[in-house]
């Protein structure tokens, strides 16, 4: 720690002593948290009831680097099947720490932060509501891509969201288009279009299709 921080703790500490109410206790912990010693409390909701820990639920197929998540998604990568039990732990700057299976896992909104805030981002993925019950109202072939992993011709934009996760934002502006841009793997493209029912009615892709589009019967 240098000089400058090492006088601000102090003060703190000080002021800690002699003044212990809790506003008071509130400051000093904001002023170690400002100089990376200590936490402030956690964010609270509109009942003023801590927002942290949660429990929630994966929205969506999410897949994973070793023990990170980002908004590109990566179609190729290990999955988190929707409807996973997580618990979101606390926000950093840029991502959340969640517990997935008892395992730590990060949430990194590495793109999209022009976009849309960490809490929207956070929100969007890990959901109240377990989509399990949902999933299971679907036709079979559908629940099958969603096993998988993969879109196919004729389904919503909901089921595809399931199946591969939300397209990222800073391609795909807007979930009404009539198009997405996803992506199996860096560089590696593919394409949704919808029709005006807002079914897929196309899958293009750069690399080789059979990786992101599930065909009945294969």
């Amino acid at each position: 720690m240098n000089p400058r921080n090492s006088i601000t703790v102090a003060i703190a500490l000080a002021a800690a002593l002699i003044i212990p109410s809790a506003s008071d206790a509130g400051i000093f912990r904001d002023v170690l948290s400002s100089v990376g010693i200590g936490q402030k409390d956690p964010p609270k909701d509109a009942n003023g009831i801590p927002s942290f820990p949660r429990m929630g639920f994966a929205c969506c197929d999410l897949h994973y680097n070793k023990s990170g998540i980002n908004d590109y998604n990566y179609s190729e990568l290990p999955m988190i099947p929707a409807g996973t039990p997580v618990e979101v732990i606390r926000y950093g700057r840029h991502s959340a720490d969640l517990k997935v299976d008892g395992k730590a896992v990060t949430l990194d909104q590495d793109y999209g932060r022009d976009q849309e805030s960490l809490d929207v981002f956070v929100k969007k993925l890990i959901i109240n509501d377990d989509p399990r019950p949902r999933i299971a109202s679907y036709p079979v072939t559908v629940q099958e891509a969603i096993r998988q992993g993969k879109v196919m011709v004729g389904m919503t934009r909901e089921q595809c969201i399931v199946a591969i996760g939300y397209p990222i934002i800073t391609e795909n502006l807007t979930l009404d288009a009539p198009s997405w841009t996803l992506y199996h793997a860096s560089g590696e493209a593919y394409r949704l279009y919808f029709g005006p029912d807002g079914h897929l009615q196309k899958i293009s892709a750069d690399g080789d299709l059979a990786k992101v589009a599930y065909s009945p019967g294969s």
